[in-house]
């Protein structure tokens, strides 16, 4: 692999990072769930001991929330690859959620995969809180 196809993967990974934050926002959560492999794993920053494995139920985990605003700040995503159908990534989150929730930071370590006719998507995308 040369130089411009790893960072071609690391901007693709990056866009699919700053997509997920933009469409969970919107309350966009079929869209959200497919951003995942078929069989993706979703461990939440305010669950990081509970994983939910698979699209379906990572649909029906944000199907299940109740509506809110939100806003979510991705920043400092570092994304390594490992080759030309895997990569790994980490990045900074800091969310804002309305009318009167105090910001929560945290991040996210993320597995990430080719899918054949889909692009990047998330194998595991496993959230922390730091405060």
């Amino acid at each position: 692999m040369d130089q411009q196809q790893r960072y071609a993967i690391e901007w693709e990974c990056t866009r699919l990072i700053n997509h997920y934050a933009n469409l969970n926002d919107a309350a966009r959560w079929a869209e959200v769930a497919a951003l995942y492999a078929e069989d993706g794993v979703m461990t939440r920053p305010t669950a990081p001991d509970e994983p939910i494995v698979g699209r379906p139920a990572i649909l029906a985990a944000f199907d299940a929330r109740p509506p809110r605003t939100t806003r979510h700040v991705t920043a400092n995503i570092v994304v390594t690859v490992h080759d030309a159908d895997h990569a790994t990534a980490t990045s900074a989150m800091l969310l804002y959620t309305a009318p009167d929730k105090p910001p929560l930071v945290g991040g996210f370590e993320d597995r990430l995969v080719r899918v054949e006719g889909e692009g990047w998507r998330f194998a595991e995308r496993r959230g922390t809180l730091s405060f």
